[in-house]
């Protein structure tokens, strides 16, 4: 019933809004417009589009903001006012009230406001789908005040976001029962990660450790600032953190007047994200412009700031070598390879032809190399890889879907940065070294000295390992010689009584044949 209730409320947002005619008038068939202009008799619709679409999805809750969020950074797919209108949904979601916000830290830390904060800026300085941030300042332990960010989070959340959650998981059964395509697709399994990742978000602990790994991660890159999580002012619904000051990386006419080099910041976004996805196996997981500024503070000029770590990816080490053997070999343009490896790891049919496997992907990858990204898409990359797919058999990952959705965030926001940025040369050369890191002698080294404790202990006790093994085992061997012995001793019985049983049935039979013969003479 609940389902119900909020499948009607969705229907209802969207003929309040007139999402029903913004897509209709799309198409360019006579046919569909005029369908638009009857369905919007009696409905005011003199709101601009990109507005009606970004106040829906505000109605609809955090699943449909987090969705807003990564349209609007594919302006090479939307019209700019909509991609426009849908920026606001990063940083600008209209904030909760103030004193909410109060009442949920001082529960949260079982002391009034005042107790807690030196000084607190009620007005919030950033409102997104799931929190939103104050300004603060605190007393340490030593006595001294810090600048700091608080981060509550919103009320009301997980309620919304089950029933939501609950919605997705009967549509995902009904795409996987009644399309051939859809088993495939995995549609249940990318609702079940798509829902551990939004609960994880609203774990504000589980997001300050996140920050914390990426921070220790990102040591000694020098290209990019993670904030200091201030623990002993975390909770479940609010974190504190280190404030960071920066320009968002959106107003890049404001960083360019400041002196940042634009097109090493494009490509310094391309270094980070390849290294904590490659090197790391750990990555940010909501790359989009409201979570990312640029720091230009004298000791730190033009380097990035992360923000907002509710989301993070990992992989395992199989999928990093595969994804990082993918990747070489498209750019290599080792199409062979590619095919190869897709049905060494499963993805398709093992008698799948390499050779037909091959010239598909050829084709669609072909003609986009050699181009800087403003003349390319991935998203439109992925979407002629998908209709490939569709071919063979090819199944969804869904541990890869974070990963290809923030693949389209770096590439949205290169695209914002330097238009001129080749994305391939500027990878290629960091996936080579790393190939080279996991395959050569490098990488067995790092392996010995992993491995060194465990031999250490391993080592001094291994004489006296080998002298029980070799004990045991004569124990053994002289216990299963004795039952071999005893069953030989029964064999040699057996054959003896056959033996003799068979001795006196000839010797009946020379017997009988002598007496027949000797009556036959008489």
């Amino acid at each position: 019933m609940t389902r119900l209730l909020r499948g009607i409320y969705i229907v209802f947002i969207v003929l309040r809004y007139g999402l029903d005619e913004l897509v209709l008038t799309s198409f360019q068939k006579p046919g569909l417009r005029l369908l638009a202009r009857i369905v919007s008799v009696g409905r005011d619709l003199s709101a601009p589009r990109g507005q009606r679409l970004r106040e829906a999805l505000e109605h609809l809750g955090p699943i449909f903001v987090k969705f807003g969020q990564v349209l609007s950074t594919r302006r090479d797919l939307l019209p700019p006012d909509i991609a426009d209108e849908l920026a606001f949904l990063q940083d600008r979601v209209p904030p909760f009230s103030s004193d909410v916000a109060v009442s949920t830290i001082e529960r949260a830390f079982g002391r009034p406001l005042n107790d807690i904060f030196v000084e607190f800026t009620h007005k919030p300085v950033a409102s997104a789908s799931i929190a939103q941030v104050h300004f603060a300042v605190i007393k340490e332990r030593d006595g001294t005040t810090r600048e700091v960010a608080v981060k509550v989070l919103r009320p009301g959340m997980l309620t919304v976001i089950d029933k939501d959650l609950s919605l997705m998981r009967m549509m995902a059964a009904w795409v996987d029962r009644l399309s051939a395509d859809g088993k495939r697709l995995k549609p249940r399994e990318v609702v079940a990660e798509f829902d551990k990742y939004l609960h994880d978000e609203l774990d504000f602990m589980r997001e300050a450790s996140n920050a914390a790994q990426l921070r220790r991660n990102m040591e000694g890159l020098n290209l990019v600032l993670i904030p200091e999580m201030i623990w002993d002012f975390c909770r479940d619904d609010v974190i504190v953190m280190e404030r960071m000051k920066g320009v968002p990386i959106s107003q890049v006419d404001q960083l360019r007047a400041a002196g940042v080099d634009i097109p090493k910041l494009a490509r310094d976004g391309v270094t980070i994200f390849f290294t904590q996805v490659f090197r790391d196996g750990f990555f940010h997981a909501d790359m989009h412009p409201g979570n990312i500024q640029v720091s230009l503070e004298p000791a730190t000029f033009g380097r990035y700031i992360s923000l907002d770590f509710g989301i993070v990816g990992t992989l395992t080490e199989t999928d990093k070598e595969y994804l990082a053997q993918n990747f070489t070999a498209f750019f290599r343009r080792d199409y062979k390879r590619v095919a190869e490896l897709h049905i060494e790891s499963g993805w398709v049919p093992a008698d799948t032809r390499v050779d037909e496997l091959e010239s598909a992907i050829r084709a669609v990858c072909e003609p986009y190399f050699d181009r800087p990204l403003k003349e390319i898409s991935l998203g439109l990359v992925l979407m002629r890889l998908f209709q490939t797919s569709r071919r063979f058999n090819v199944e969804i990952q869904p541990q890869l879907v974070l990963l290809q959705k923030t693949l389209l965030n770096i590439e949205g926001l290169g695209r914002q940065l330097d238009p001129e940025l080749d994305l391939w040369s500027t990878a290629k050369p960091f996936l080579e070294t790393w190939m080279l890191d996991q395959i050569g002698p490098k990488k067995l080294w790092k392996q010995l000295v992993a491995e060194a404790p465990r031999y250490a202990k391993l080592i001094p006790e291994l004489p006296r390992l080998v002298h029980d093994f070799l004990k045991h085992r004569q124990s053994n061997d002289n216990a299963q010689l004795q039952l071999l012995i005893q069953e030989q001793r029964r064999t040699n019985r057996l054959l003896q009584t056959i033996m003799w049983v068979g001795g006196g049935f000839v010797l009946g039979m020379l017997a009988m044949q002598f007496f027949v013969r000797m009556h036959h003479f008489n």
